[in-house]
């Protein structure tokens, strides 16, 4: 298995739920702020030109965060990543796309990168402020329902809980705070083995 990885990207959170698998995976960095991803020898892999991408044993690419996250759990269920009943992978799922399409895609990526969504210094700041108004409400929540729990679904850790370790260790550079509760989560996750594996490339 190949797998495409940009560090500090989202595909930090697919780096850790391989490292959590504890399975054998060929590691290629795609260097975004050089425009890697942009490359024909990329996109002849991946058309979108986005990273995570995996591509496996059987030469069958994979793109998008979820879809990824959801396949490496359901394929290596030991590791207990993904529930095995429906309703609690529905829950997985839910907050897989909260964090990556409400938060990171509707939040972060305003604040990060304006300039895809206005042209003006002034549309740009309204963007900013637009997205940093969604992290701060989105965090809120999310601090909310995790509670007193030890991950966002109970004394389990899951692939949702790899997705808001990469979105949380954005935070601190954008000067938004998480939150006490998640502040504490954000710590319990970085003492894990697999993140400090993650986190270390």
């Amino acid at each position: 298995m190949k797998f495409f990885h940009s560090p500090r990207s989202c595909s930090l959170g697919i780096h850790i739920i391989l490292e959590e698998l504890g399975i054998e995976y060929d590691l290629n960095i795609v260097n975004v702020r050089e425009g890697e991803q942009r490359r024909p020898e990329y996109l002849a892999i991946n058309p979108l030109g986005k990273v995570p991408t995996i591509v496996r044993d059987d030469e069958g690419v994979l793109t998008e965060f979820q879809t990824i996250a959801f396949w490496l759990s359901r394929t290596y269920p030991d590791a207990k990543l993904m529930p095995e009943d429906v309703s609690g992978q529905a829950r997985v799922l839910e907050l897989l796309d909260y964090i990556v399409a409400s938060l990171h895609m509707r939040g972060a990526t305003l604040v990060i990168r304006p300039s895809l969504f206005a042209e003006t210094p002034e549309g740009q700041a309204e963007v900013q402020t637009a997205g940093r108004a969604a992290l701060v409400k989105g965090l809120a929540e999310l601090d909310g329902r995790l509670g007193d729990n030890e991950y966002l679904l109970g004394d389990t850790f899951t692939a949702a809980d790899a997705a808001a370790f990469y979105l949380l260790s954005w935070m601190p550079g954008l000067e938004i705070d998480r939150g006490a509760n998640l502040n504490a989560y954000f710590d319990r996750m970085l003492a894990r083995p697999a993140v400090q594996r993650a986190v270390a490339v």
